[in-house]
């Protein structure tokens, strides 16, 4: 059951103009990664819907201030390093990032190279890469292809399927999905109100 243009403003209204661009782009993705009936549609809009604030951003916003870091990373942004870094996109993410999710340490940039982009926002050198082997194209030399409303898409159905959550969107596992989406339940209550918003779109009219 594809997602119309219509069905998609009534979930995501704030998405606007975008929200034509990314329909046709969304019902390919999703039929790939068998995201097909209500149930799953719903829980993959709400939870695209809250990550991309509604579509309208593709690329993780790392323009932080000093609490936030702190809060954020408290590992890795004692008070005098978040002091010294806040409000430094760039730096944030070489030294957030660094050494881990298959990325250099903060000198290699590729904290900010593999930030996170998409609608659920792809992080990390290795995965950029396997998301880019599963999907044909090369992330590790043009990660920006994940800004582009396809890929962007796509990468998303291609987590969403990879990580078990079209069984646990079956089963209404909303807060698990949360959860393996995001570590934890941040912003739940948003993902909340869009999923029950994509179910009343959606699942009344495919009974």
């Amino acid at each position: 059951m594809p997602i119309t243009q219509q069905q998609l403003l009534q979930i995501l209204p704030n998405a606007g103009p975008v929200a034509g661009v990314f329909v046709p782009v969304l019902n390919t993705a999703m039929v790939r990664f068998q995201i097909i009936t209500a149930k799953r549609i719903a829980a993959f809009i709400a939870q695209i819907g809250h990550e991309s604030g509604q579509l309208t951003r593709v690329v993780e916003n790392l323009n932080y201030d000093a609490p936030s870091l702190m809060a954020t990373w408290p590992s890795r942004f004692p008070a005098d390093l978040a002091a010294a870094r806040a409000r430094q996109p760039e730096k944030i993410a070489n030294i957030a990032y660094a050494s881990r999710m298959g990325n250099g340490n903060a000198a290699s940039s590729d904290g900010w190279t593999y930030r996170g982009r998409g609608l659920i926002q792809i992080t990390g050198r290795a995965n950029y890469q396997e998301c880019g082997d599963d999907l044909g194209i090369d992330l590790i030399g043009n990660p920006d292809l994940l800004i582009q409303p396809q890929y962007a898409a796509l990468s998303a159905a291609w987590f969403w399927e990879l990580n078990g959550l079209n069984e646990l969107a079956d089963r209404d596992q909303f807060n698990t999905i949360t959860r393996r989406i995001n570590g934890g339940l941040n912003g739940l209550q948003d993902r909340l109100l869009l999923w029950a918003r994509a179910r009343t779109v959606l699942c009344q009219s495919s009974v």
